[in-house]
């Protein structure tokens, strides 16, 4: 999960490095986005609202308008990771200083990022985007280390309309692993859904069956 907290806040050091002290704010901001994120794909809303409110609080105070619109872009790309399907609210507010590669970003969380766009994206979102086929974009989803960033792939094709059975399978896989309420419940809905379109009746109820499982897991 670090490296989209290493996008938005890119000069993290510790002290002991050498270098000056790493001022409270940085610390305090990167910490309060784990958190955040941490809490929403738990599906603890209230907990990630306020913390997210407090890392966006400690950065909109040093004037640092590109280290905002980048938690911003964190926190929909949690959404996109949980197939959330809403406007990225807090970019677009902020839309005017953002930067080509910002831009290009949020259009990929989106689903509506073109092909040139790809040289702007972060790796690995970059791979992803330039795949020749969806089942190579696939491919190249499964290949990504960082749990997040995979989902955050995912969940971008998937809004593309380009999502494939073994994509779904795996950030079924990869949320569970980590134990991610919110997009595990969002994406085994999804492949219910492409079972019972299969007309696969027996696998969609287990599918439902694993759902009622996590739903009815104490918060």
């Amino acid at each position: 999960m670090k490296r989209l907290f290493i996008l938005a806040l890119p000069v993290l050091v510790v002290a002991c490095s050498g270098g000056p002290p790493v001022p409270d704010w940085k610390m305090n901001a990167q910490s309060a986005l784990e958190r955040s994120t941490n809490a929403w794909m738990a599906g603890r809303d209230l907990v990630e609202q306020n913390e997210f409110q407090h890392a966006r609080d400690d950065i909109a105070a040093t004037g640092k308008v590109d280290l905002v619109i980048r938690a911003e872009l964190i926190r929909c790309a949690a959404r996109t990771a949980a197939l959330v399907f809403e406007d990225c609210a807090g970019f677009d507010a902020l839309r005017a200083d953002a930067t080509p590669a910002d831009a290009a970003y949020a259009a990929y969380l989106a689903g509506r990022a073109r092909p040139a766009d790809a040289a702007l994206l972060p790796e690995p979102q970059r791979a992803v985007l330039a795949a020749a086929s969806d089942t190579a974009a696939a491919s190249t989803v499964k290949g990504i280390a960082d749990p997040l960033s995979q989902l955050v792939a995912a969940g971008a094709l998937f809004k593309a309309s380009r999502a494939t059975p073994e994509l779904i399978a795996q950030a079924i896989a990869t949320a569970s692993d980590q134990g991610w309420r919110r997009p595990l419940l969002a994406w085994l809905n999804v492949d219910a859904l492409r079972a019972e379109g299969a007309g696969a009746t027996d696998e969609a109820a287990r599918i439902r069956r694993r759902i009622a499982l996590v739903e009815g897991q104490p918060r």
